[in-house]
């Protein structure tokens, strides 16, 4: 285990307070030419992230991200993310990760969302990916948003990706998300924006 608590005070090195590989895998690769180090949980003591009980995408990631610097002592950045339907009034919305139930798959989720939308036209099936992402720190707790509009397709399509990326089809990509290269989905992904709004912003508090 790599120990970090001997450099915490860099404000540059920041934990990335998830136990999801893909999530943890994406933020480093948009974060790639920030200047920022990125450490994951497996660099430090584990412990159980905290349950994603909030009723707002806001409250669930303060919630790990306060974790995350309380166990590790370093500058500690969270997301929670949500797929919001304009048929389905919004959901599956704060609910998305375990739409399906708390032990969810990818698929599982795919798959529920897929069956309430069968029937519902093309042009009623606009969605959004919505994305808060919480940084904090000594006497430090700010978030940024970012989100980007999209179709629910009928069907999978891609093999790339994580979670809905798979049938959410980007009017700016022409493509799914699961279809399209992590550089062409970092370039305009709700989880992207939200990240340059923080680099932009955090950057001129520390520099």
């Amino acid at each position: 285990m790599v120990s970090l608590r001997a450099k915490r005070s860099n404000p540059k090195r920041i934990l990335a307070a998830t136990n999801n590989p893909d999530k943890l895998r994406e933020i480093r690769r948009i974060l790639n030419d920030s200047g920022w180090e990125v450490a994951g949980l497996d660099q430090f003591p584990p412990y159980p992230e905290p349950l994603e009980g909030g009723l707002t995408l806001l409250d669930n990631a303060l919630r790990k991200a306060r974790e995350g610097f309380s166990r590790t002592g370093f500058y500690a950045l969270a997301d929670d993310t949500g797929l919001e339907v304009d048929a389905l009034d919004g959901r599956p919305g704060v609910l998305s990760a375990r739409y399906a139930g708390e032990d969810a798959s990818y698929n599982d989720n795919v798959s529920l969302l897929l069956h309430e939308l069968d029937g519902v036209p093309h042009d009623r099936r606009t969605a959004r990916f919505r994305c808060v992402m919480a940084l904090v720190g000594p006497q430090l707790e700010r978030w940024w948003e970012g989100t980007v509009e999209g179709v629910i397709l009928t069907k999978p399509r891609g093999s790339s990706g994580f979670g809905y990326d798979p049938i959410f089809w980007s009017p700016e990509l022409g493509m799914t998300f699961a279809e399209a290269t992590p550089d062409q989905k970092n370039r305009v992904s709700h989880r992207s924006r939200a990240l340059r709004g923080m680099v932009k912003e955090f950057w001129g508090y520390h520099t």
